[in-house]
């Protein structure tokens, strides 16, 4: 066993040990504290209100420490303000019904027929196998991150990650390949280039999804929060403004850091475009499922981005404008492109059609809905009972009374990103949401700058496996020293949030919605 091996066993090991200790203090220590919060007594609250702190700072405990499923944590948070007399139950899960979750729902059922035809992989190797890229280790480089970074803005960062994985590794086999048939053998576990197109890849999965709301939950958890707590709606075309020049700037950062970290050793990759050829052979010609699926896709894109068109065409105070919204919001968006997948045949002889419940069912991340309902339905609490304008108060006092935009928005950024590294960013950015939100409405501050500030860093967990889904995926390849992903990590968060993330939320972003 060679030494990254066993550097990646002894890694695995102690994480081992951290989670279960983790968990174990978090199941016994969360109610524990609960308890002690609801017995102190605190001047300012209403019994309602010191209710669910006690209740809130138990769910978050056990959202960051995970000793029961996270989603079952969000469902407990609910039911025990029930329990406990601080909302009635209509109150308490009506954001399970919130149109976010409907919007995320049919972004789930496009996403999986693009994965089950093959739509994801057909796009990755169209891009590499375009002219620029050829034989050219930097190009392969670069257009593995676009290929990752433009899929996962629409499908699943795990998902992507999960497809990109294997095209990396075939590739690194052809590079291993190429030196061979030169007389070198090179070890893949201690190659730098193999390195970095694990990093390149992992990284830009994440990245990607800041591009549209449903590009990864947090955009979309943030999005409910302004939706409930503030009354305020940003819609799809508004996101993707500042989302693609978020992902444009992270991808540069990445790419640069990386690129230069791991350089390749060679100009030309023997085999590369052999290899690339031979997997678009096997995709074979278009399917009408495939085409189905495209059309489906482009139906649900056509009506998310529609009104920003209107609203420059026509104006924002514009009726037809104002009738689209109220027919066609971003959920019901959603859902028509992906009820089209159950209409429109592939073989109507046999009643085949382009999707079926049992891979739509398989493809929907119950989990992340059912957490993403419980945050709604905490956060929504939490303003009805007044305790996030006590929280939100007490922020402000310790931020010395009037702090300045900047410093909103830094602070909360930096906070979503440390959460994010440790915890699901998702359950990261539940936790912070409501706190922000109503930090910036006590500082007499538009709560959206802030609120996206937080949702951008939730996706900047480069430094662990541990962070992110598709940083575990090829961390599992053994090609990456878990030094040289601390190490990167922190260079592109420092960079991304100091330089992309407060600019681009502070300036751009208040200039959109001013």
């Amino acid at each position: 066993m060679n030494k990254i091996n066993q550097e990646a066993l002894a890694v695995k090991r102690a994480e081992q040990l951290f989670d279960r200790r983790r968990r174990t203090i978090g199941l016994f220590g969360g109610p524990l504290l609960a308890l002690l919060v609801f017995f102190t007594p605190i001047a300012g609250l209403t019994l309602e209100a010191h209710k669910l702190l006690a209740i809130m700072v138990l769910v978050a405990l056990w959202w960051i420490t995970e000793p029961v499923p996270i989603p079952v944590t969000s469902l407990i948070g609910p039911t025990l303000a029930v329990v406990t007399g601080v909302v009635p139950v209509g109150m308490a899960f009506a954001a399970f019904a919130n149109p976010m979750i409907f919007l995320f729902m049919g972004g789930f059922i496009l996403a999986k027929a693009m994965m089950t035809h093959g739509i994801d992989k057909r796009f990755a190797y169209w891009l590499l196998s375009r002219s620029w890229v050829g034989s050219n280790p930097r190009r392969i480089f670069l257009a593995i991150g676009l290929a990752a970074a433009l899929c996962s803005g629409w499908i699943s960062n795990t998902a992507t990650a999960a497809m990109m994985f294997p095209i990396c590794l075939g590739l690194l086999a052809s590079i291993k390949e190429m030196f061979a048939a030169n007389g070198r053998n090179i070890d893949l576990y201690d190659y730098k280039y193999a390195t970095g197109l694990m990093l390149m890849t992992a990284y830009a999965c994440s990245i990607g999804g800041v591009l549209t709301p449903i590009g990864t939950p947090p955009n979309l958890i943030m999005l409910g929060f302004l939706d409930q707590m503030c009354d305020i709606h940003v819609s799809f075309f508004e996101w993707m403004t500042w989302g693609i020049i978020a992902m444009v700037l992270y991808f540069i950062i990445a790419y640069v850091v990386l690129a230069r970290m791991f350089p390749a050793d060679v100009t030309k990759i023997e085999g590369a475009e052999q290899f690339i050829q031979e997997k678009i052979r096997e995709l074979g010609h278009w399917t009408r499922a495939q085409k189905n699926t495209v059309f489906c896709f482009g139906v649900a894109v056509v009506l998310w981005v529609l009104p920003g068109f209107l609203s420059i065409a026509l104006g924002s105070t514009s009726p037809v404008l104002k009738m689209y919204n109220r027919l066609f919001p971003e959920a019901v968006a959603a859902m028509l492109g992906a009820l089209l997948l159950f209409l429109l045949p592939v073989n109507f002889k046999k009643r085949e059609f382009t999707l079926n419940w049992k891979d739509a069912k398989d493809g929907i991340e119950w989990g992340t809905l059912i957490l993403f309902g419980g945050g709604l339905a905490m956060g929504g609490m939490m303003y009805k009972t007044g305790l996030s304008k006590w929280v939100g108060d007490g922020i402000i006092a310790m931020m010395g009374g009037e702090p300045s935009a900047i410093a909103m928005v830094a602070v909360f950024s930096v906070m979503a990103l440390l959460l994010s590294e440790l915890t699901s960013h998702t359950a990261a950015t539940n936790m912070i949401g409501p706190l922000a939100i109503t930090a910036a409405i006590s500082a007499g501050m538009n709560p959206v700058p802030v609120t996206v500030a937080i949702a951008l860093s939730a996706s900047l967990g480069f430094m662990l496996p541990v962070s992110t889904p598709p940083n575990a995926i090829v961390y599992a390849s053994g090609y990456i020293p878990i030094t040289k992903m601390i190490r990167t990590g922190v260079y592109i968060d420092v960079i991304g949030i100091a330089c992309v993330t407060i600019p681009l939320c502070i300036y751009f972003v208040s200039w959109i919605i001013g």
